[in-house]
């Protein structure tokens, strides 16, 4: 009890904590809100490559001295056109378009980022460090995740039916090549909301686990919503607790924390935990 005490009179105490807490939240709500129409559409590789892709990104804000957040929007977009463009012109299968891709992406920002490694902290980016936000950064995490909170509100109806079924969305005279295209580009903005939480290469992680939690939980699409960004924002809670508890990457502390939750509810999760299940065929 003494331990959360002195933890809440820090983050009264501290603005650097207040920060990191408000973005670390906030994140974990975006992550998870836009985790649950990635599961839906069986895209989780392609966070995977959209979150690898915009290294490069990031590496050339920094060496012309412009902001992050343009070069890593730039490239991931640029990497989910480049996808879609390969898929669709060959004969290859869209997870091998994803894999030459993302991996040439990453490559390119390896190399980028060796040459500007004076102005820039590799492991930062790739792990993520909440507790050195700044504020620009958090107001800018915050503008992101209004826009992407809006826009998927304003789009719900045309995510939600591209997502279960895109031959009856197609039927209904819906582009869903432009939505799907939309969804990248939301995709690619909570990706580089996330890179101070989390880094490039747990980002992955935070939008599919809390989402696949909420998911074993309920089969309605906005409870799942829902839930899914309340494990987000309790995951990042928790999980700042811990690194600063105990100076830990803060990005690792959070993803095992939502990893946890997952575990949770795999085996304990009313209709499909394992546990349960085992239960039920013993009994019969």
């Amino acid at each position: 009890m003494i331990v959360h005490l002195t933890f809440l009179n820090d983050i009264v105490q501290y603005e650097f904590l207040q920060k990191a807490l408000f973005t670390a939240v906030m994140v974990g709500i975006l992550a998870g809100v836009m985790g649950s129409f990635i599961i839906l559409r069986g895209m989780a590789l392609m966070g995977d490559a959209i979150s690898h892709a915009i290294l490069p990104g990031v590496a050339l804000s920094y060496m012309l001295g412009i902001n992050y957040f343009i070069g890593a929007v730039v490239m991931g977009v640029l990497s989910s056109v480049g996808i879609g463009f390969v898929s669709q012109n060959s004969k290859l299968k869209n997870d091998t378009a994803i894999g030459i891709v993302f991996s040439a992406f990453f490559a390119l920002g390896i190399l980028l980022l060796m040459k500007a490694q004076t102005a820039v902290d590799l492991t930062q980016i790739l792990f993520g460090n909440v507790l050195t936000v700044r504020s620009s950064d958090m107001w800018l995490t915050f503008g992101v995740g209004i826009f992407v909170l809006v826009c998927i509100f304003v789009f719900y109806k045309e995510f939600l039916i591209t997502s279960f079924d895109a031959t009856m969305a197609k039927s209904y005279g819906m582009n869903t090549n432009a939505i799907h295209y939309f969804m990248m580009i939301l995709l690619t903005l909570v990706t580089v909301a996330s890179l101070q939480t989390v880094g490039v290469v747990l980002v992955v992680a935070m939008l599919i686990t809390p989402a696949a939690t909420a998911y074993l939980l309920t089969n309605k699409m906005s409870k799942m919503i829902g839930l899914s960004a309340i494990f987000g924002a309790l995951s990042a809670v928790i999980g700042l607790y811990f690194s600063f508890r105990y100076n830990l990457t803060s990005g690792a502390v959070i993803v095992l924390v939502a990893t946890s939750f997952f575990i949770v509810a795999f085996l304990f999760a009313p209709k499909q935990g394992v546990v349960w299940n085992k239960l039920k065929q013993s009994k019969a």
